[in-house]
């Protein structure tokens, strides 16, 4: 008994700091954040008012949150099989090497490791700039193109080339990792035995062997990339915004519910009813995803 107490005793030191934080700083949050929704919180956080569910009925009726959420469909059409695509191209050349694996490996993955604020800003400013200066339009004037507005110019829409490589280059390696990680759990039995039976290498046996075997990674990653779209903020928001403002286009979700609770009007309780509609929107798509994609089925479950 005394050694079960002095188990539970170190159980808790160590993990009673981090248990205490995250309710203090997510859980904590999360539930008045969901009590602010059924409030009117103009300005104040310890409202008196009690609206119901007049907030969410106008967060519904409201055009531009709807807008938003149209704006996280585009973005999510353009970003998840971009980034599939990328990070299972990358993953699949990786595997292939033979030497400085690691090398390669820890290039590919470094940008994950960058703040997406700097990342940005370089895509702003240097790279996709609108004026001749930026990498992009002198690339553009070596083949005597014009310099393109890139982040300002809606017809046609270039902005979207340039918020989707930048997150592109900054999740790729991480995906890419998960891939590897797949592929390393296929036995190279499978790949032997496809040799025998006069399987050509390349799209064959990628069909047939490699990507079946990775469905599992496959559908992880496919769900990651769906959530994280939804999130998407700092990109918008650091590309798109200046001294004038938010621009009214590519505004999503979380762009629109942050002017909302913490713009001119401050209505938290708009903004908190927002925010848990969205949360409902993405527990939806990912349970609904999930099961299309049969996760954690086998193919003996049918």
């Amino acid at each position: 008994m005394r050694r079960r107490r002095a188990h539970a005793l170190w159980f808790w030191v160590f993990v009673g700091p981090f248990a205490l934080g995250l309710a203090l700083f997510t859980y904590v949050p999360l539930l008045w954040s969901v009590g602010l929704s059924f409030f009117d919180a103009h300005n104040t956080v310890t409202p008196t008012h009690f609206v119901g569910l007049d907030n969410y009925t106008a967060m519904l009726k409201d055009d531009a949150f709807v807008s938003s959420l149209k704006t996280f469909l585009v973005f999510t059409a353009f970003i998840v099989p971009a980034t599939y695509v990328f990070s299972l191209s990358l993953a699949l050349m990786v595997n292939r090497v033979r030497r400085a694996r690691a090398f390669f490996r820890s290039v590919f993955f470094l940008p994950a490791a960058c703040s997406y604020v700097v990342a940005a800003l370089v895509w702003k400013m240097s790279i996709f700039n609108g004026v001749r200066f930026g990498l992009a339009n002198t690339v553009l004037g070596w083949f005597g193109g014009d310099p393109v507005a890139w982040l300002s110019t809606t017809d046609p829409p270039w902005y979207w080339l340039v918020i989707v490589t930048v997150r592109l280059w900054l999740q790729a390696g991480f995906y890419m990792i998960l891939f590897l990680a797949g592929l390393q759990r296929i036995d190279p039995a499978l790949y032997e035995a496809a040799a025998v039976d006069g399987a050509r290498p390349g799209w064959t046996v990628l069909r047939h062997i490699t990507l079946p075997q990775l469905r599992a990674t496959s559908v992880a990653v496919v769900l990651l990339l769906v959530i994280n779209a939804f999130q998407a903020f700092d990109e918008f928001y650091n590309l798109l915004s200046d001294a004038r403002g938010y621009p009214p286009y590519a505004r999503p979700p979380l762009v629109y519910l942050y002017y909302t609770a913490l713009g001119q009007g401050q209505n938290f309780g708009l903004g908190s009813a927002g925010a848990v509609i969205l949360a409902l929107v993405i527990a939806v798509v990912t349970v609904g995803q999930a099961r299309w994609l049969r996760l954690g089925r086998t193919d003996a479950d049918g």
